[in-house]
């Protein structure tokens, strides 16, 4: 896939993992890009590492989606409770 291809999905599974876990985030568009993204390529890890299967075959595959929301879905409760020790100190 292009980055263009992993810069949208990546904005889209962060935009999903946040409506999944609502609730106020100090984070923008951008770091929800950036959780996606990396959630993305998290997700693909673990499915590959967990199921040996690849998760990230293309744009349009079920399973590209379901590894970069699960994945980002991973990275966001790490970011909120990374960033809540950050507030209440």
């Amino acid at each position: 896939m292009s980055i263009i291809a992993w810069i949208l999905i990546g904005l889209l599974a962060g935009l999903i993992a946040k409506a999944l876990m609502p609730g106020k985030d100090p984070g923008g568009i951008i770091i929800t890009m950036l959780i996606g993204i990396a959630g993305g390529l998290l997700g693909g890890w673990l499915g590959k590492v967990i199921f040996g299967v690849d998760s990230i075959d293309g744009f349009f595959d079920l399973s590209t989606w379901i590894a970069a929301i699960i994945g980002s879905l991973i990275l966001l409760v790490l970011y909120r409770l990374l960033t809540r020790n950050r507030r209440h100190a």
